[in-house]
């Protein structure tokens, strides 16, 4: 198992959350990809989206049915400037590759939102660190283990 993988899988465990992380044999880099790959829709694949408000690490766990409405989410959060983090980024403040970020098991605590959209989802499936893994949660659980605050990101 993938140092990220086990990582994710232990702080999944500690939290008394009882979801096992596992890796496909193909590519989960996209929420298509995920869903072909599990036989789900796209929008229970928790996509996971680095943002920077106002230069601070925000980690929005977004539906993959939709994309997000920047300007809807800084608002919610209060933030006058939300951009998309760089590749480089995501990995310096995750620690994770970009199609394997997990909602948990960065280097330090990333203030997160979770998308009302996963609450449609008795599973919500999240990447676990890698590139091919996913993690099965509940809405419920997502938040728990996130500490995450509900906001809408998509009005359609």
């Amino acid at each position: 198992m993938n140092d990220r993988l086990a990582t994710v899988q232990r702080i999944v465990a500690e939290a008394g959350i009882d979801a096992t992380a596992r890796e496909l044999p193909d590519s989960t880099h996209s929420a298509a990809q995920a869903a072909a790959a599990l036989g789900t829709e796209p929008g229970a694949i928790a996509s996971s989206l680095l943002f920077l408000a106002d230069g601070e690490p925000l980690l929005a766990m977004t539906s993959g049915r939709h994309r997000v409405d920047t300007d809807l989410l800084a608002a919610q959060i209060g933030a006058t400037e939300l951009t998309m983090a760089t590749a480089k980024h995501v990995r310096e403040i995750t620690g994770q590759p970009i199609g394997g970020v997990s909602p948990v098991g960065h280097p330090a605590p990333i203030r997160t939102v979770v998308d009302e959209a996963l609450r449609e989802y008795d599973t919500v499936w999240s990447a676990a660190g890698t590139a091919n893994s996913v993690l099965p949660l509940t809405f419920e659980q997502l938040l728990s283990l996130t500490g995450g605050t509900v906001v809408r990101v998509n009005d359609h």
